[in-house]
């Protein structure tokens, strides 16, 4: 039986790091792409996992990753950035676009880059989030990047048939992501988020990773996503 071979885009850190390890301990051979020097020695130095230094936006150098690591069977995009979140009234439609380069356009990008080298049973599973179906204010911005994330696998899952296209979407999970805000406000927000989901539960990155390597791997689930937030959509958000 061959080895199956998954490539994570953004697997550096966070979830797509956790992603990474979880594949790796199925038997895959994992390769993880990453911008930042730091991440990438970081996670270069976990000697089951091969780490790549690109950029999700950059389709050259996703294209010769790709190309380097030759038949994809699992591709896995956990890229995302950190704009996106404020009051409508104020959000920067200029800061609004880079939040939308650095997540849309980045998996789009690197969809079509790596989409040569997948496996014809290969799978597709993107990153969304929970705040794409959520009423929470401040974030606007945030549900259009998201949404737009999600609201490409159902046509996709059909386009590309039979190679599957799938997405997670989670809710508040503890992750580097949030690393600009101060401790206590995070803190903060984290006990009150948590204290309103049915789950009573604060996502870890694992927690999710989990879930990301079900749907990659398992050759039944296609076109769907899977909210994996705790309940979040269960409650009224405020």
């Amino acid at each position: 039986m061959n080895t199956p071979t998954a490539l994570i885009v953004g697997g550096t850190s966070g979830i797509g790091l956790a992603t990474a390890r979880r594949l790796r301990a199925r038997g895959a051979d994992v390769h993880i792409v990453g911008r930042g020097k730091e991440r990438i020695e970081l996670a270069a130095s976990d000697p089951d996992l091969i780490a790549h230094a690109a950029d999700g936006g950059d389709a050259a150098a996703i294209g010769d990753v790709a190309t380097s690591i030759g038949c994809i069977d699992w591709l896995v995009l956990t890229l995302s950035g950190s704009d996106g979140a404020g009051a409508i009234a104020d959000l920067e439609v200029a800061a609004l676009r880079a939040a939308f380069d650095a997540k849309l356009f980045a998996h789009i990008t690197t969809l079509q880059a790596v989409l040569p080298h997948l496996a014809p049973d290969g799978s597709i599973t993107l990153l969304g989030a929970a705040s794409a179906r959520a009423a929470i204010p401040g974030t606007a911005g945030l549900a259009a990047i998201n949404g737009a994330v999600e609201a490409l696998v159902k046509p996709l899952a059909v386009e590309l048939a039979p190679i599957r296209v799938n997405a997670i979407s989670p809710g508040v999970v503890d992750t580097p992501w949030w690393s600009g805000f101060p401790e206590d406000a995070r803190r903060a927000y984290f006990d009150q988020a948590t204290s309103s989901l049915p789950s009573r539960h604060l996502a870890t990155a694992d927690d999710v990773a989990e879930v990301v390597a079900i749907v990659a791997t398992n050759p039944n689930i296609a076109g769907t996503v899977v909210e994996a937030d705790g309940g979040a959509r269960l409650v009224t958000a405020g």
